[in-house]
């Protein structure tokens, strides 16, 4: 696994390290993932939650009050009951706190079995675990999957953020979405950020959950040292004191 954290840039603090699949050789996620089959898939799942525990176990990663994100492998077929058994199996065995697990549902997950992955978000929001929808914006299910399921973290697609600064039909579009996820309760994510001007847009949308390479890397089986752009906080001091953030049943502790 590599981690990459996602940034509350507002409190100068992490709000989670999103755990990403390598190989042992530091292959990349694409190499790996290219190899998992339909008669493998459970297993690996399992196995990279269970590896993903463990190295957050041993990096402090709750200790900092951050959460651990880890993706939910994309057409698993599980049961809600036999999905957070797994993973309190998994939590129990590494001695990472269950509570403090974040799990990405992907937009790009098929449809065609909602009611399942509605099941298994209820589980785990009834357990305390907090729930993400990634990759809005990707796919042609966003807000049928919102609607359907009931998450606390939304985490804008990529290919919104990128060059957001020269595109301002993207503008608009991540600007009502950030006032829709407020009105929801709902914490909103900016992730692939890279460049200043695509940080100043999402403040201005009241964005202040980010990640990417202008803060962090992915590093291998560690913690990245974060940029902490101190010129950034000069420049929007009193904006980002006069962001109102959504609060999220499950989220206080780590805001």
């Amino acid at each position: 696994m590599a981690f990459q954290p996602i940034v509350d840039i507002r409190r100068r603090t992490i709000f989670a390290y999103e755990a990403l699949v390598r190989g042992t050789e530091q292959e990349s996620a694409t190499d790996i993932l290219g190899q998992v089959t339909e008669d493998t898939r459970a297993a690996f799942d399992q196995s990279c939650r269970i590896k993903a525990m463990i190295l957050a176990q041993q990096l402090g990663i709750a200790e900092q009050g951050a959460l651990l994100s880890v993706n939910f492998m994309p057409g698993t077929r599980y049961s809600a009951a036999d999905c957070f058994q797994r993973t309190v199996q998994a939590a129990e065995w590494t001695g990472f706190p269950v509570t403090s697990l974040m799990f990405e549902i992907s937009e790009m997950e098929s449809l065609k079995d909602t009611e399942r992955l509605r099941a298994i978000a209820t589980e785990y929001r009834r357990h305390g675990l907090t729930v993400a929808l990634d990759d809005f914006g990707a796919g042609n299910s966003g807000l049928n999957l919102l609607a359907d399921i009931d998450v606390q973290v939304l985490k804008l697609d990529g290919r919104l953020v990128r060059g957001i600064d020269s595109q301002p039909r993207a503008q608009e579009i991540v600007r009502s979405t950030a006032a829709m996820a407020n009105r929801l309760g709902i914490q909103i994510v900016g992730e692939c950020v890279e460049t200043r001007a695509e940080l100043d847009i999402l403040l201005s949308c009241g964005i202040t959950l980010l990640q990417g390479y202008l803060f962090a890397k992915p590093t291998f089986e560690s913690l990245p040292e974060i940029i902490w752009p101190e010129e950034l906080f000069k420049r929007h001091s009193l904006s980002l004191d006069s962001i109102e953030l959504s609060s999220s049943p499950g989220l206080s502790s780590v805001a």
